[in-house]
């Protein structure tokens, strides 16, 4: 039995399983997503989603979808699935659908009558090519497998209609065709291995397709797709036909081959570790037109590479499953774009919101993870000189929105213009106006400065060991000032202080204070900042970014645009922030906590059989049923819980060994 597998039972109920997405990526950018039963629901769906480099920086849908039939005895029965205005879904091929498992590679079991059909889906990790195996497992007379294309050339933030500009020819290639519906797009192959495959060039289009998901967001218009006709080959029992969509031509006697071969470098998804591994490596992509580069995806499927974003998710995508390397890529191409950024020249590569002030402290503490997992030595040695140079830039006031204070505390001017994770906007001002003294980053650059000074005492010589010592000075007078600016009268940190302004708010960004390596606090203040977290901000899908009690409080993540803004930061549940939370806890309570995150992470593993399988989506309501909400995989999600089995795995071996 497969660990991600659902009945047909389960695939029949539309009310359910519409809301079951899966998501197949390429290094490229390219991706592959649609919901279990066919039937996409986001406009960002579509089997053959790619980046055209030559029109924008946006992906772009080529293949919508794939429409199989089964043909017996005349008898035609469409096994597809689509919404279209009215509530109608034509045809109702998912009541076809036996069951659903993704061991290696989502696979589907289809029954009608006497016959079972089995499709295998797999994207190639080096290329923009899609590979779908039919595999007929059983028939009892002879059978025809029809494949009709749904076309929309179109950008995924935009809709495709019915019009008189698109060209509905097509070009003949090895067992197949290509077509291309505007100028400026590349040509989409669509090719078979079967060499009885016949095309039939019959374009239509399809009007009025309607996707559940932009309808909740605000969106209601609907989409016109184009069939430019069909494939149809007989198909016996015990045969494969492969069928490849790319933007290439390719010899089909291949295809087979290849298929087997991607699918044996994928890792079995056969429980909550292996599974969030794999989600792991979906966001690494290395563009086409950009070959030396390696990025990390903020999320799937319409987040691009971000600076904060890339330097919170990397440690636990790759250094808490043990990839190194991987880090070490990833780190190639980001301290580029940290010196481009320090050095005050354009950033040379495609990772977005440098100049945020939080960047360069995120930065440190990604390499502290390295560290901690190498050895200082080799730190010291890789980055050392990267870190110096952040240090510096920060020191000597070169950051246009980050100053140092007399009291050794960090300032930040954050009335006008988000400079914070808390980034949502309205009318062209921040709604959580984080300003002044934000608790985040004075916590992150109190920890940035000690570990620092671990690496100048690393170093030996006298010159840093020297600037090591006045570090020492500078940290103590660094944590009077943080309780006397941060610590309230009732135990927790206030969020942001800002002159007279202080905001009493109970958010979560005060964990980072006892979570890192290094805290300004004492103990005993450290208990009573996570006991009201606890209280206050944990729920079994992340940490609240808002207290209940406060008027802002919007626990749910839905309606327009505009409500989805105010909701975003001000009470919805992050579940990155349970891999600090969790951190925390263990240094406050040390190996009592083992027991209790081990029962924190179970919340998580039922959210693998719902949304983007396999993977955590965005953020969660802030109330029952808290339901995952955005973009249907996100990396800082995926790594924050990664860290904390992690660190769950190493508790329990510690705990292993005293037992011995």
């Amino acid at each position: 039995m497969s660990y991600l597998e659902f009945d047909k039972t389960q695939m029949a109920n539309l009310q359910d399983s519409l809301r079951k997405e899966f998501l197949l990526t390429a290094k490229t950018g390219a991706y592959c997503s649609s919901t279990l039963v066919g039937c996409n629901i986001r406009k960002y769906h579509g089997l053959l989603v790619v980046p055209v480099d030559t029109l924008d920086d946006e992906n772009h849908v080529l293949l919508s979808s794939l429409d199989e039939t089964i043909i017996q005895h005349g008898a035609e029965f469409n096994l597809g699935l689509h919404k279209y205005v009215g509530d109608n879904f034509s045809p109702k091929g998912h009541k076809y659908i036996e069951s659903f498992t993704w061991d290696k590679t989502p696979t589907w079991v289809f029954r009608v009558g006497g016959v079972r059909l089995k499709k295998e889906v797999m994207f190639r990790q080096e290329s923009d090519r899609l590979f779908i195996r039919y595999t007929l497992l059983d028939a009892h007379s002879e059978t025809t497998l029809r494949l009709k294309p749904y076309v929309a050339f179109r950008s995924v933030r935009a809709w495709t209609h019915e019009n008189g500009v698109a060209n509905t020819s097509f070009k003949p290639c090895k067992q197949g065709i290509s077509v291309c519906l505007y100028e400026g797009y590349p040509d989409l192959f669509m090719q078979l291995d079967s060499k009885k495959a016949e095309w039939k060039h019959q374009p239509d289009w399809y009007r009025g397709l309607v996707y559940d998901k932009e309808n909740e967001r605000g969106y209601g218009e609907t989409e016109d797709l184009l069939v430019p006709g069909y494939f149809e080959m007989p198909i016996k029992k015990g045969e494969s036909i492969v069928f490849t969509a790319s933007l290439g031509e390719r010899e089909p006697k291949d295809f087979s081959v290849i298929l087997d071969q991607e699918i044996e470098k994928h890792d079995a998804r056969d429980n909550f570790w292996n599974c969030l591994v794999n989600a792991a490596r979906q966001f690494s992509v290395t563009p086409e037109n950009d070959p030396n580069e390696t990025y990390l995806i903020a999320g799937w499927p319409w987040f691009k590479p971000r600076g904060r974003d890339t330097f919170v998710s990397l440690p636990g995508l790759t250094l808490s499953i043990g990839d190194v390397a991987q880090f070490e890529r990833y780190m190639a191409t980001a301290e580029k774009a940290i010196l481009d950024f320090i050095d005050h020249r354009p950033v040379s590569v495609k990772i977005y919101e440098m100049e945020q002030p939080d960047v360069l402290l995120w930065a440190v503490w990604c390499l502290q993870q390295y560290a901690k997992m190498v050895g200082l030595e080799k730190c010291y040695e890789k980055y050392g000189a990267l870190v110096e140079r952040i240090m510096q830039f920060i020191w000597e006031g070169k950051h246009p929105n980050l100053f140092v204070h007399d009291n050794g505390m960090l300032y930040t001017n954050g009335r006008d213009h988000a400079v914070t994770w808390m980034n949502s906007q309205a009318y062209g001002r921040p709604i959580v106006p984080r300003s002044g003294y934000i608790v985040e980053f004075n916590a992150l650059y109190y920890n940035a400065k000690r570990f620092f000074q671990q690496m100048l005492r690393q170093s030996g010589t006298t010159a840093n060991v020297a600037i090591a010592e006045q570090i020492e000075a500078e940290c103590k007078v660094f944590e009077q000032s943080f309780r006397s600016t941060f610590l309230n009268e009732y135990g927790y940190l206030f969020d942001y202080v800002d002159g007279c302004d202080r905001c009493y708010e109970m958010r979560p960004n005060q964990l980072l204070a006892i979570a890192l390596d290094f805290s300004p606090l004492t103990r005993k203040e450290c208990k009573s900042i996570l006991d009201f977290c606890t209280k206050e901000l944990k729920t079994p899908k992340g940490i609240r970014s808002l207290t209940p009690k406060s008027g802002n409080y919007h626990p749910y993540y839905i309606g327009r645009q505009e409500d989805r803004d105010i909701a975003y930061h001000q009470g919805t549940a992050w579940p990155w922030l349970m891999g600090f939370y969790l951190e925390a806890y263990h240094k406050v309570y040390r190996m009592s906590g083992v027991n209790y995150i081990e029962r924190q992470l179970i919340g998580f593993e039922e959210e693998l059989f719902y949304h983007c399988i396999g993977t955590i989506p965005e953020l969660f309501d802030g109330n029952p049923r808290f339901s995952g909400r955005g973009a249907i995989s996100f990396a800082m999600n995926v790594s924050g819980i990664l860290r904390a089995l992690h660190l769950l795995q190493v508790l329990q071996a510690e705990e292993e060994a005293e037992e011995e």
